[in-house]
């Protein structure tokens, strides 16, 4: 008997083909109604199938933050148009948190499927926040889903977001299970909202080997898993690891994951025979007509509120051509934001990101969408009290971003691969510094100033930044909630719009506070 596993990862609600830059465009090559239609043809493929979706679900595009901070909206309106693909299990992400937990209850209440997490804990009841896993039969033979996070959630969210919980060891979480499961179950499979931590052939470290992904991990320690489906790190993955099927299905939809598993009863027990991972591209399928019909009215809502003019760039031009000149070079959106955090902090240092490739900064007239497809991210603001040394070790960090390749100032790879992490380089204002990266990494800034001034190991400044940074995100180990001195709970989207409703006229400057050497 063949069972498939269909899976998506990391759709962040981007149901139609459109990343909202412009009004009702669908020509993107990616959404959840593409995917619905060839996880669709892949249910007709193979009658005995499961369909799972492994976190990430409910945030990250325009759509999910107009149900979250418009009144009268609810995030069951998104599920009234993603539950008709059917899935028969879903696991959390840790952008599942970015709203809140009520906005979690109201999306797990709304899905027609059961939601299965084993490792985030309720602080009161010791019990899972949903149900560990859950058991599907096949024509007689039982499949085991286990869900498991990233435990490296409270290194990132808002503490009052995941207050009363706690996150456990993903790996000593299955090693639990896993055994329980294989008393009810013939076969066992994880699906997992984390990635890989090493190389998939080699088992050499990828990255730093911080919990955030453990998949490798996992399948070297807990004996048992026929099969494991993974995400968070947004890759396209389908080949064997440690004799274990894997997946990762990309992004927004990009791509759907299969593992066909080939299952025998062998000595009154099923169990894997053969297994054959992959990942199909959904770019040329034609969208899902159902769920495309389902959202026109929520979408056209959408559309308005992006279109809503909030302020107009008098002179200069705020608008992004080269995201990487802007990162060697700064850029009037860059400085607007670090005015926009440093007004509301009222401190006179201020660090933010170009957080990926496919912001093009605003145009003449600032719109809602102008602000919420460059600044993609839910973030609220913290000021962190900081002794020089730990700001000259921030730059240090933040300019690792940087190599040497063919003579030219360039990206670091590891900002690039597994997963790009543009977000994780910052740019500074109100401080001057000097940095050239032909020096070794850690030594590389040769100028520091504040107010024209030598900034001292053991002298404080207060500096305001994302709480995602704040507390470490990116592995700034420099950067702690013990050094945090006030916290502003407004999410930074709406404190953008509500600078430029007090500031409609902007005018675009570029203030040149820092160098990078070699030009």
């Amino acid at each position: 008997m063949k069972i498939a596993l269909i899976s998506t990862s990391d759709i962040h609600s981007f149901i139609a083909p459109s990343n909202f830059s412009k009004r009702f465009d669908t020509t993107q090559a990616f959404g959840l109604s593409k995917a619905a239609s060839v996880i669709q043809q892949l249910k007709k493929q193979y009658p005995h199938h499961l369909c799972i979706e492994t976190g990430d679900f409910i945030q990250g595009s325009p759509l999910s933050y107009f149900l979250a901070k418009q009144p009268n909206h609810t995030v069951s309106e998104l599920f009234e148009v993603t539950n008709l693909l059917n899935y028969d299990v879903g696991i959390l992400g840790n952008h599942e948190f970015n709203y809140g937990i009520h906005f979690l209850r109201e999306a797990i209440n709304a899905a027609n499927y059961p939601i299965v997490t084993a490792n985030i804990i309720e602080q009161d009841t010791q019990q899972p926040l949903v149900n560990p896993y859950h058991i599907f039969e096949l024509n007689g033979c039982k499949i085991g889903i286990l869900g498991l996070d990233t435990a490296y959630i409270p290194h990132w969210e808002q503490q009052d977001h995941i207050h009363g919980l706690q996150f456990e060891d993903i790996v000593t979480t299955a090693k639990h299970y896993v055994p329980l499961m294989k008393k009810e179950a013939d076969i066992i499979v994880v699906a997992y909202h984390g990635g890989f931590e090493r190389d998939l052939n080699t088992g050499q470290p990828t990255e730093a080997l911080t919990g955030e992904n453990q998949a490798y991990q996992l399948l070297a320690e807990v004996p048992g898993i026929d099969a494991l489906i993974t995400g968070h790190q947004h890759r396209i993955i389908a080949q064997h690891c440690q004799n274990v099927p894997v997946v990762q299905p990309g992004w927004r939809g990009s791509h759907v994951g299969l593992i066909e598993l080939e299952v025998e009863q062998l000595q009154g027990k099923w169990q894997v025979t053969h297994s054959y991972p992959s990942v199909i591209e959904t770019k040329e399928a034609i969208c899902n007509y159902e769920m495309i019909t389902a959202l026109n009215n929520l979408q056209t809502k959408v559309e308005d509120w992006l279109d809503q003019p909030l302020g107009q760039v008098i002179q200069g031009s705020m608008k992004i051509t080269d995201p990487n000149k802007v990162r060697l070079e700064g850029h009037p959106y860059i400085h607007f934001i670090n005015e926009v955090q440093k007004e509301v902090a009222g401190v006179d240092i201020s660090c933010t990101s170009l957080f990926n490739n496919e912001g093009k900064g605003f145009n003449e007239q600032i719109t809602m969408r102008d602000i919420v497809t460059n600044y993609i991210y839910p973030n609220t603001l913290a000021i962190l009290e900081l002794s020089g040394r730990d700001l000259r070790a921030a730059l240090e960090q933040t300019l690792t971003f940087f190599v040497m390749k063919n003579n030219k100032v360039s990206v670091n790879d590891k900002f690039l691969e597994p997963k790009k992490q543009y977000y994780n380089y910052d740019m500074y204002e109100g401080i001057d510094y000097i940095a050239d990266i032909t020096r070794p990494q850690g030594q590389r800034l040769i100028k520091l100033t504040y107010h024209q001034q030598e900034v001292k190991d053991e002298e404080t400044y207060q500096v305001v930044m994302n709480q995602y940074r704040a507390v470490g995100g990116g592995d700034y180990a420099m950067f702690t909630n013990d050094k945090i001195i006030k916290e502003i709970q407004v999410d930074m989207t709406e404190l953008i719009a509500d600078y430029l409703i007090k500031h409609p006229e902007i005018i675009a400057y570029n203030p040149h506070n820092f160098e990078i050497l070699p030009k």
